[in-house]
């Protein structure tokens, strides 16, 4: 019964550890803040990726829409420099996701993922998603 308890606590204490860990994990703007050469409608391995047009002034339109989302920061980037990547948590353990926009011509260009495990279930490209249909609803 003894090990038992010990054992409990020492997963317990890891539990604990790499929840922390997860929090508070420094996120590197030369890493996350960046593009895949070819941006496509499509899912990726643990994440996604859309593909839009801009209109007038949609990078802003969307920044707006993004930065109304509970759990989301910028990390890099601006409207004005055309490119930004913004880091949203997930409620309970505080899980990264990262996702790139950048204005590309006349469209714009989401790319998101994960930063830890190897699947989202589906996270990544339902966020966009909803993101996407409220940018759609403001015209």
């Amino acid at each position: 019964m003894k090990w038992l308890a010990v054992g409990l606590g020492v997963i317990g204490i890891l539990a604990v550890g790499l929840s922390l860990y997860v929090r508070l994990a420094p996120s590197d703007p030369a890493r996350w803040h960046r593009m895949p050469a070819a941006v496509t409608n499509r899912d990726v391995a643990g994440g996604a990726m859309r593909v839009i047009g801009a209109g007038e002034g949609g990078l802003k339109r969307l920044d707006d829409i993004i930065r109304a989302t509970p759990r989301t920061r910028v990390l890099a980037g601006s409207v004005g420099e055309g490119m930004i990547t913004y880091v949203t948590r997930s409620h309970v353990f505080g899980f990264p996701d990262y996702t790139t926009v950048r204005h590309a011509g006349p469209q714009l260009e989401l790319y998101g993922r994960l930063r830890f495990g190897g699947s989202d279930l589906g996270v990544n490209a339902a966020r966009l998603d909803g993101w996407l249909a409220a940018f759609a609803q403001r015209g």
